[in-house]
């Protein structure tokens, strides 16, 4: 198996030992995304809903760096803080997942006690190259 790291300048850095994604053959496995701003390194304080764009500008770009895009997602994974930020989490998301008219990726959604940094969520994704 070959396993290339796919690292952006568009996402933030690693807070731990692991890769921003990994390409295996055509497809590609992103890390769990969560809220912060890759060019302070900051959490992204407020509302799930601007915290939800932060994460999936965050994929955006690691995907693109990965030769692939939203457009390519299969299967999403979205961990929230609080099942109650489903619905505001779920317009930002179908904004960008959904756009165009494109079948949304599988995906599932479960409820977390907490998260890192403890933000209101995070979203990792395997999509095709």
């Amino acid at each position: 198996m070959n396993k290339t790291v796919i690292a952006t300048d568009g996402a933030p850095a690693a807070i731990g030992p692991y890769s921003q994604a990994i390409r295996v053959g055509n497809l590609v496995f992103t890390a769990g995304q969560i809220p912060l701003d890759p060019a302070t390194g900051q959490l992204v304080h407020g509302a799930i809903t601007e915290q939800t764009t932060r994460v999936l500008e965050s994929l955006k770009a690691i995907l693109e760096e990965a030769g692939s895009s939203l457009e390519k997602v299969v299967k999403t994974t979205v961990f929230l803080k609080d099942m109650n930020d489903f619905a505001a989490m779920n317009t930002v998301y179908d904004f960008y997942l959904g756009a165009n008219g494109a079948p949304p990726p599988a995906r599932s959604t479960v409820e977390v006690a907490r998260l890192p940094k403890d933000v209101r969520v995070e979203i990792e994704a395997v999509a095709e190259v």
